[in-house]
């Protein structure tokens, strides 16, 4: 309950915004595909419309499960001074700590995205192609969740400083209208993780680190505008919404800097790296066998040409990025 609002603010923006939400997941999903090792790439690639077409489903899920929310973020806050530094790895000792309640109550995605790699897994060593991509789309959505600084704090909207709409800002305004400048491109080749949860923990200390940022170039921007000029109202769906200005937007990321390039790169990565561990301890099966068509020459001449684009950070200009060509479309 206590999200509620935010989901619906996010909800109601879904169709005005691509957010990460979409834009972003989308496209981490489909950057994370390039980072792979041969044996992984057919596969992977071949599925990569599906990969990205459903970065979004856990979100879509909230609607029907109510037990999908926490899964997407951890209020550090509530866990004591430090908490990011100081608790436990493991999602059982986690309990132990702090009770399985309060974990639900205030978010645990660290700990399910270590469920959801282990799911991954056991995909994998069964040889499911459906419970692969299952498997590998939604732990890629939770990583990218990890990654999102308002996703590790109480004050997740802004809500507390009187700052209310700074998440939609954050991971879905800035992205929309940015994107097209962003560096997409990373020399990373995914590596396999002896420690998975220390991993995971680096990641939401390095998203919870960046909070002071997140809140105080807000208000350093603020000082210049108006509310005239800082927001706008819209009417969707036959509601009065009232979203920032994208003069707002602009002045806010500008004095961020590269931070969102840097967590959305951060993301592709350790999606990477995640499904890349997973392939391993499973034994590295062959992927090939699963296609339902082979991974013809055609398929192989693509993926160079893309993967030739994403190197020279030019997947946008030459169309070849999903999750902007999904945008134009809509």
């Amino acid at each position: 309950m206590r999200r509620f609002f935010l989901q619906a603010f996010l909800l109601a923006n879904v169709f005005f915004f691509s957010s990460w939400g979409f834009l972003v997941h989308r496209t981490i999903h489909q950057l994370a595909v390039y980072e792979l090792p041969k044996p992984m790439q057919p596969f992977f690639y071949k599925n990569m419309g599906y990969l990205v077409e459903n970065a979004g489903r856990p979100d879509q899920r909230r609607n029907q499960d109510s037990t999908e929310a926490p899964k997407h973020f951890i209020d550090l806050e509530a866990f004591g001074d430090s908490a990011a530094w100081k608790m436990p790895f493991k999602w059982d000792d986690a309990v132990k700590l702090f009770t399985k309640d309060s974990l639900l109550e205030y978010g645990y995605v660290p700990y399910h995205i270590i469920t959801m790699k282990n799911k991954l897994t056991d995909a994998f060593r069964s040889g499911n192609k459906d419970s692969i991509l299952l498997y590998a789309t939604d732990l890629a959505h939770y990583i990218g969740d990890a990654n999102v600084p308002l996703h590790t704090s109480l004050n997740y909207d802004g809500q507390l400083t009187n700052q209310t709409g700074l998440h939609s800002l954050w991971e879905s305004m800035v992205p929309e209208i940015e994107i097209e400048q962003y560096n997409l491109y990373s020399h990373h080749k995914a590596n396999y993780l002896s420690d998975p949860e220390q991993s995971v923990w680096d990641c939401i200390r390095r998203a919870h680190k960046l909070l002071p940022d997140v809140f105080g170039k807000e208000i350093e921007a603020t000082k210049e505008f108006v509310d005239s000029t800082k927001f706008r109202t819209q009417i969707r769906r036959g509601k009065e919404v009232k979203s920032f200005t994208s003069a707002f937007a602009k002045s806010y990321n500008k004095l961020l800097g590269q931070t969102i390039n840097d967590q959305l790169l951060n993301s592709a990565r350790m999606i990477a790296d995640f499904w890349y561990t997973a392939w391993v301890d499973a034994g590295k099966p062959e992927l090939s066998s699963l296609l339902s068509q082979p991974f013809e020459k055609k398929d192989k001449t693509a993926f160079k040409e893309e993967h030739k684009a994403w190197k020279k950070n030019e997947l946008i200009e030459k169309k070849l990025l999903i999750s902007r060509k999904q945008a134009t479309q809509k």
